[in-house]
């Protein structure tokens, strides 16, 4: 029963997706670095690329498995004892090789998109339902309380013989989810569907078939949800590293620069209390931020900076760039009627690294307003979701449009 303990640090799925994301990531930078050279249009080299990836995502699920269960993140390995170590080593391990073999299965033509982006978006869906509607009760000093922000919603109103008063808890509760976090949710959820419209159409026509007119549509959000993901996963790496250090050094100054932890008291989790981990966390709530504007105005700073800065740099690396546009509008007989085909490049460096840079900031604003506003999931969760969802959307509206083309309609 003690493999079970391997849930209080999140699910083992989310501890399989973390590594497979991230070795996807490092082999995109490399091959998109030049580091190591990769052409797509060669059926073999994709094949090794493929299987490169998911031979570093299993080494990091290992080793991170490995250092979460010696740094004692589930208990120390005396007490859990060597057989029960070793089977939760195997159970994280496992998630990962779960977590890839669904990703190819989905990439194989049995399903849309990506498996590991599904993976993300049904993970923080769940968590929203869950906050939303848990049958949970927790005791947090006022007695028995749901979880779930609507079930106690309606618990509060048909027990408390003060309704207002039983609305401003349902609305303003701490510490448990509340009716404001689900309709800031809901309003953040809409607000990004609305922006996902925001877009610069560049008209482009054939150089060898008359009258045969196109377009180029450059989006806001030109590296959709990428910058997120980037600073995503590179929080989520420093906060792995912070917490097994402070559990082992905890006295060490470095250590403790890196990131102060503490066991949350609801939840079982811990939070970071200090150092850098605790400045690139959002504010838990607006009593926090009006108790540490520093610490607010250090998270929004840190995010726009981040997320603009890692939309710009994977526009170079993952061949989206203007110069990488222009190459590929070339290769196609294409070219923008009203300028020369010499000026493409530069006709289009005038929309794409800005639309890179400020749909980046945008992408870090939102997911500040939403972690200021308390939504449920995560301004990070949120943004990641929707913009997943909305990608699976567009997809399926191209496989329906190209359908019923193929039938005639």
């Amino acid at each position: 029963m003690r493999v079970i303990l391997a849930s209080n640090r999140g699910t083992v799925m989310e501890l399989g997706i973390t590594p497979i994301v991230t070795s996807g990531l490092v082999m995109q930078l490399l091959a998109g670095s030049k580091i190591i050279e990769v052409d797509n249009n060669v059926r073999e080299d994709r094949a090794l690329l493929n299987g490169a990836q998911k031979l570093l995502g299993i080494l990091i699920a290992v080793g991170e498995a490995v250092a979460y269960v010696l740094s004692g993140m589930y208990g120390s390995v005396g007490q859990l004892g060597v057989g029960n170590a070793i089977l939760i080593i195997l159970q994280l391990c496992f998630a990962g090789i779960i977590v890839i073999c669904l990703d190819e299965l989905l990439q194989k033509g049995y399903g849309l998109g990506s498996g590991i982006s599904l993976f993300i978006a049904t993970n923080i869906c769940e968590t929203i339902i869950w906050k939303a509607f848990s049958p949970t009760t927790i005791n947090s000093g006022r007695g028995a309380e749901f979880e779930g922000a609507v079930i106690a919603l309606f618990h509060l109103l048909i027990t408390r013989t003060d309704k207002v008063r039983a609305l401003r808890e349902a609305f303003y509760r701490q510490n448990l989810p509340n009716v404001t976090n689900l309709l800031a949710t809901v309003l953040i959820f809409l607000i990004v569907i609305y922006f996902q419209g925001f877009r610069v159409v560049l008209p482009v026509r054939s150089k060898n078939a008359r009258g045969q007119q196109g377009s180029y549509p450059i989006k806001l959000f030109y590296t959709s949800n990428m910058p997120i993901i980037l600073q995503s996963a590179l929080v989520s790496n420093l906060y792995f590293i912070s917490q097994l250090l402070h559990r082992k050094y905890s006295g060490n100054f470095f250590v403790n620069l890196l990131g102060k932890w503490k066991e949350s008291e609801y939840g079982g989790q811990s939070i970071p209390v200090g150092g850098i981990a605790y400045y690139i966390t959002a504010p838990s709530s607006l009593a926090d931020m009006a108790a540490n504007p520093f610490h607010a105005l250090f998270y929004l700073v840190f995010m726009l900076s981040a997320c603009a800065l890692f939309s710009k740099t994977w526009i170079e690396v993952s061949g989206s760039s203007a110069r990488d546009v222009a190459k590929q509008l070339k290769e196609q007989q294409m070219v923008m009627p009203g300028h020369r085909e010499s000026n493409l490049q530069k006709e289009l460096n005038r929309y794409i690294p800005t639309a890179a840079a400020f749909g980046g900031m945008c992408i870090g604003a939102l997911t500040v307003l939403a972690d200021f506003m308390g939504a449920i999931g995560s301004g990070t969760g949120i943004l990641l979701a929707v913009t997943i969802i909305y990608q699976y959307f567009e997809t399926f509206e191209k496989e329906r449009a190209s359908e019923l083309g193929f039938f005639g309609f």
